[in-house]
């Protein structure tokens, strides 16, 4: 039986589609929805692409249309030299999608199925937080009643992972500061996947390579959706391989054991130089007492990662 009730909050995205694809291969998870935000790319293309995945895994989980742009800025250009001008490493896609959006806005989604599980609802946030902080924004009181908030997102230094658009921010927090700010700072249970433990996670072309010859159909899918990314990552990094990236926020719901987590407050700086950036107040620092953090909830914040069980565990759920 199922364990953990998930939203999947994503704007797919290769990283995101082949997190979907393993987080609906594991009998651990019952997806509840897959809301989209802008990110990747615009909010028409990672909505089309969600649907598209949806019917192409068999989802029976509704796909609602989330924010179009930031909470307090204009939406930015995307990445379309990272995951192709689809967004889905430029594999040909159908013309006409048989899926139809939920009617609702993903905030709306959000607070419906939080509201309809109290207690239980996990949700999994692999792109900008901006559906989050709407949610939160319309209703403050489901920040008490969500079983956890797992993020890809941020980047706080350790072993020298910095940030991978500016010296010092993430992609995913630097898209909407503004709503990363609200988000880490409600009083729900976060934790924070950031660049310090997915840029260990090194997905090789040969791992990727053995995914698709005995991973079936869905191996398969990985493989070829991963190309373009792989591209990506020689360009710019000179290996060739991956990051796990996304796939990690969903692991740490399963298997947090496999992360080492530091606690305490988190904030992101909204404008300037550092624009983007996630800093905590680790707990016991020997700080003065501040109301920039005092006030706020601990969070969690990985540091550390079982790199060889979290590829094994990915391998897995496609060739065991």
């Amino acid at each position: 039986m199922p364990r953990y009730k998930v939203i999947f909050d994503t704007d797919p995205g290769v990283d995101d589609a082949m997190a979907l694809r393993f987080l609906t291969r594991r009998p651990e998870f019952d997806l509840l929805a897959i809301t989209t935000v802008h990110g990747n790319l615009d909010i028409d293309t990672v909505t089309r692409n969600a649907l598209w995945l949806a019917d192409w895994m068999g989802l029976s989980a509704p796909v609602a249309r989330g924010a179009a742009t930031p909470l307090d800025r204009p939406a930015g250009t995307g990445a379309p030299h990272v995951h192709g001008a689809n967004g889905i490493g430029d594999l040909t896609l159908p013309d006409q999608v048989a899926r139809t959006p939920d009617p609702r806005p993903a905030w709306q989604v959000i607070v419906d199925l939080v509201r309809a599980h109290p207690g239980e609802v996990t949700l999994i946030a692999v792109g900008p937080l901006t559906n989050l902080a709407l949610a939160l924004r319309h209703d403050p009181a489901i920040a008490g009643l969500v079983a956890g908030v797992s993020i890809m997102g941020g980047a706080f230094g350790t072993r020298g992972h910095a940030g991978n658009v500016t010296p010092v921010a993430e992609a995913n927090i630097l898209a909407d500061p503004e709503a990363a700010d609200a988000v880490l700072t409600a009083a729900w249970p976060v934790t924070l996947l950031g660049l310090d433990v997915t840029q260990e996670v090194v997905m090789q072309a040969a791992y990727l390579d053995r995914l698709g010859a005995h991973g079936g159909a869905d191996g398969v899918f990985l493989r070829a959706v991963s190309r373009f990314y792989q591209d990506f990552h020689e360009r710019s990094r000179g290996f060739a391989g991956i990051f796990a990236h996304d796939s990690l926020a969903v692991v740490n719901v399963m298997a947090p054991e496999l992360f080492t987590r530091r606690r305490g407050p988190v904030r992101v700086v909204c404008g300037g130089i550092a624009d983007g950036q996630t800093i905590q107040k680790p707990e016991g620092a020997l700080c003065p007492p501040s109301p920039a953090w005092d006030p706020y909830p601990s969070q969690s914040v990985a540091v550390d990662v079982d790199t060889a069980a979290v590829l094994a565990l990915y391998a897995d759920t496609f060739l065991a």
